[in-house]
């Protein structure tokens, strides 16, 4: 295997294509062959042809098995006998336990207590000892790198490894093989190693499909690294996005990131609340929020009549968040109108709001009539209403109607 250096001038598209091409025939009867999916309604979301690379489908439920294995089963066999150890808030961890299960070494796991108890459980399960450390990702790094060394184990870094990142560059080389005539692909970014092995594949064969990074507002460690032309570290994350919070690429990803990423697209909390939704509710696939950050960029993209792939990195949530998320996106999407109104605290008056609904064709979800929390409580009743809506245009109508029949609304969410 060889290796990668962090000047521009010595990648040589030659032999990095026969390092990916030899990650892929370590992965052969490992991972799953994730075919492209055309979307109808994505494309129509953008006017372009979109396809979705759907990696939340993987044994691991997400393309971080790609790269663990690969790292794994190059590793000297010296290594393998001591033993390997990897930090990771979920997807890592379960794509390394997976790989140390699948190769018979002994593997442990160190994971903030933030990790979503679904990846924990998971990684569990793969026979790997799971330590919960630290409140954050870079806590559980540091704990790693000191079992690394007190225990003589191999570290297995999540992203900022050459054969890690030639693993996740199998994708832009399966991509590539299902779809020739790509235009863009577009990636999430965490750490960098994914958009960083796919950017390598990609432009090694073709230098001219581009390679657009996803990161969310509150995440922006590869947009603030390359912006300084720099590896920089951010003060804090804040995303619901926990698989790419990500305080700091890593060196030899940026690198790679400011010679083939041709540029990064951020997207707010409310775009991959709508992007879950719409994965879930039109294509009826389950992914993180992580995962669907490309889906949330297809609205920010400037080109028509392109094809276009989004990579869904991967599907590990849980129900609870799934829940939460899909509320949330519904309330965003316009589907959920929730509002208050004043009403004289006389008979006849809540059978008026109810008509004025139905003439309208919203689906009442749930009624308060609450006598205590009117402004002026000794002659009005307050009417808090939960609807179900089409749209915000639909929403519009609505308070238009109430208000020509004299209502107030005061719109809740």
């Amino acid at each position: 295997m060889s290796v990668l250096e962090t000047k521009p001038d010595t990648y040589n598209p030659e032999i990095i294509i026969e390092d990916i091409k030899n990650a892929c025939r370590n992965l052969e009867g490992i991972i799953k062959k994730t075919d492209l999916i055309y979307s109808d309604f994505f494309s129509g979301e953008c006017k372009n042809k979109v396809y979705l690379k759907p990696e939340n489908l993987q044994f691991t439920g997400s393309f971080k098995i790609r790269g663990a294995y690969n790292k794994i089963v190059n590793l000297p066999e010296a290594l393998k006998k001591n033993g390997i150890v990897a930090s990771s808030a979920g997807n890592h961890a379960q794509g390394v336990a997976y790989s140390a299960k699948k190769l018979g070494i002994s593997s442990k796991i160190v994971m903030p207590v933030v990790t979503p108890l679904i990846k924990v459980e998971a990684t569990k399960s793969h026979g790997s000892e799971v330590i919960i450390h630290g409140d954050i990702y870079d806590d559980a790094y540091s704990k790693a790198l000191e079992i690394a060394k007190n225990e003589g184990r191999e570290f297995i870094h999540p992203f900022n490894d050459y054969d890690v990142i030639c693993g996740q560059g199998t994708i832009g080389y399966e991509i590539l093989q299902d779809l020739k005539n790509v235009d863009e692909i577009l990636v999430p970014i965490g750490g960098g190693g994914l958009i960083a092995g796919i950017a390598l594949a990609v432009k090694a064969i073709n230098p001219n499909i581009r390679v657009i990074g996803v990161e969310p507002e509150g995440a922006l460690t590869m947009k603030n690294s390359l912006d300084n032309n720099s590896v920089c570290e951010l003060s804090q994350v804040k995303t619901s996005a926990e698989g790419v919070a990500v305080r700091k690429p890593g060196d030899l990803t940026f690198e790679i990131a400011k010679c083939f990423v041709d540029g990064i697209i951020t997207v707010s909390e409310q775009d991959i609340m709508e992007a879950l939704l719409m994965l879930i509710e039109k294509h009826k696939l389950i992914a993180e929020t992580a995962g669907v950050l490309t889906l949330a960029a297809l609205k920010k993209l400037t080109v028509t009549n392109k094809n276009i792939v989004c990579l869904i990195s991967g599907g590990n949530i849980d129900v609870v968040t799934i829940s939460s998320m899909i509320n949330k996106g519904l309330i965003s999407r316009g589907r959920i109108f929730c509002f208050t109104v004043d009403l004289p605290d006389v008979p006849g008056q809540l059978l008026k709001i109810s008509q004025i609904l139905a003439e309208q064709k919203a689906n009442v979800i749930k009624l308060d009539h609450n006598q205590f929390k009117a402004m002026d409580r000794y002659e009005n009743v307050q009417l808090e209403v939960t609807a179900e809506t089409n749209g915000h245009h639909h929403i519009g109508e609505i308070i238009a109607s109430l208000d020509h029949n004299g209502f107030k609304v005061h719109r809740v969410y």
